[in-house]
């Protein structure tokens, strides 16, 4: 499809833009910087509306970008998560009024990068649109830049993001030589009749899966999260934790499994294997945290090894459709964490484990809650999680008929669970068991109320009636472009 054919398809970019830009200018003209905020979240919320989520697929700007249920999902997937982002940093205090209106643009921008890493079906378009991300990503961790941790963070996140988008970029180059084409559909072709060097061609999957396993926080390439995760900005770290890491999912799904696919079973295995590293590394250090952002990082590691076990299971329905379901389910449970993280931090102005210490006696009805999302995160029946980690473990079985290292991935998802028992049960039981040696007031802002109901209500929503949106990923995932 042409250019000019093309752009009734990427409108919700456009307006992404248009929008960003808006906000920029009238930044220079309102004082009250929450009018900016409440602007951003009607930019994104009007990006929805030309979407369609049952679309049967497209190749627009001459095969640049495709538009199909797969990049749908997680464009309405981009705009929610923003859109609480957003919302919950309206009331977040250690943001300097003065730079507001930039923060918001600066998210606006953010989510037009994810959108275009989920269209992805270039390599060119790909590592563009990742450094669109990526760059402004480093920005917004540093957005506290008279906080010395914020500086050291995104330093951090800065130097590991560029080494391994070096290296993927080194590989794309060698495939890009190899295959005379910058193209998916074109490199998936030179592939397909099967003479292609393995051993070389592993070593260009590798170099890819570099600049991919940053995004996700994959071992080893997940040293950067702690410290990015405790320095930033409380809501920019949610976003890293759940937005990031799921289009980062998507790009590497969508690659390997239209690229590589004849080379399956040499990159599902190695997956496989960081699969089980991830999580087990991710559990045993939150295990000795003490600071919940920290926890909640190396919680967000062992995540990101759970989802893995789908991408490296690959062809089968129930692996698609497992990746979809447990990234849904988990961004209500740890965007519903993190706000209550920036709840308590903006009275105590501390994250750490022991000023939790009583919280149910000092403000029940946000420990109850605190309880309900670790309660999913652990994975316990009947919430939302338990399903996520359900259809993570259903694909691993149902692939050991073919693959028998699959057995070992659901063995391994089903011991780490264990483990992540122990530290979230710590974390209910300090609220619970301990008693507070503070009986202050906790302020709760309307706003972050707000947005803490709406994760309570669809974690809730989603244990009791998951088979609407079960169907309805069923379908996207059903629908995924393949060439």
């Amino acid at each position: 499809m042409n250019v000019i054919q093309s752009f009734p398809y990427i409108y919700p970019e456009l307006i992404l833009v248009a929008g960003g830009l808006l906000l920029v200018l009238l930044d220079l003209f309102i004082s009250n910087k929450r009018l900016l905020g409440y602007g951003a979240i009607a930019v994104l919320l009007l990006s929805l509306l030309p979407m369609n989520p049952y679309t049967h697929g497209a190749e627009i700007f001459n095969g640049m970008l495709i538009i199909d249920r797969f990049s749908c999902f997680f464009k309405i997937f981009t705009v929610l998560v923003m859109s609480l982002i957003i919302l919950i940093s309206q009331d977040y205090k250690s943001l300097m009024e003065k730079y507001r209106g930039e923060y918001y643009s600066l998210l606006v921008f953010l989510a037009f990068g994810m959108m275009l890493m989920a269209s992805a079906a270039n390599l060119l378009m790909l590592q563009l649109s990742i450094e669109l991300v990526s760059l402004t990503s480093y920005l917004l961790v540093a957005f506290n830049k008279k906080d010395a941790r914020s500086s050291e963070a995104a330093l951090k996140y800065y130097l590991v993001g560029v080494i391994a988008s070096s290296i993927m970029l080194y590989g794309m180059t060698y495939l890009y030589g190899l295959t005379g084409s910058l193209s998916f559909h074109d490199i998936f072709s030179y592939f397909r009749d099967g003479t292609a060097d393995s051993v070389v061609i592993l070593v260009f999957m590798l170099m890819i899966m570099a600049g991919l396993g940053f995004k996700i926080a994959m071992v080893p390439f997940h040293w950067w999260v702690p410290d990015a995760y405790e320095g930033a900005p409380t809501p920019i770290t949610a976003f890293l934790s759940v937005g990031s890491k799921a289009v980062g999912f998507a790009v590497l799904y969508r690659t390997f499994m239209m690229v590589f696919p004849a080379f399956y079973s040499d990159w599902s295995s190695l997956l496989g294997v960081l699969a089980i590293v991830t999580m087990t590394l991710g559990n045993i250090v939150a295990v000795s945290q003490h600071n919940l952002k920290r926890l909640l990082a190396y919680s967000s590691i062992a995540h990101a090894g759970y989802i893995l076990v789908g991408v490296a299971i690959g062809y089968t329905n129930w692996a698609q459709e497992a990746i979809l379901t447990y990234l849904l389910t988990y961004y209500l449970m740890n965007l519903g964490a993190f706000i209550i993280l920036i709840i308590v931090s903006n009275t105590l102005n501390s994250d750490e484990l022991e000023d939790y210490s009583g919280l149910a006696q000092r403000a029940p009805g946000l420990a109850a809650c605190f309880a309900l999302f670790l309660l999913s995160l652990t994975g316990v029946p009947p919430l939302a999680g338990f399903f996520g980690k359900y259809y993570i473990f259903a694909a691993a079985i149902e692939a050991g008929n073919s693959n028998p290292f699959s057995y070992w991935m659901a063995v391994a998802i089903a011991i780490n669970s264990v483990i992540a028992a122990y530290y979230y049960f710590r974390v209910i039981r300090q609220m619970y068991l301990v008693e507070p040696e503070d009986m202050g007031v906790i302020r709760q802002p309307l706003t972050l109320k707000l947005a803490l109901g709406l994760m309570v209500f669809f974690t809730v929503t989603l244990s009791l009636y998951l088979s609407p949106v079960a169907e309805f990923i069923r379908q996207t995932s059903s629908m995924l472009t393949w060439y």
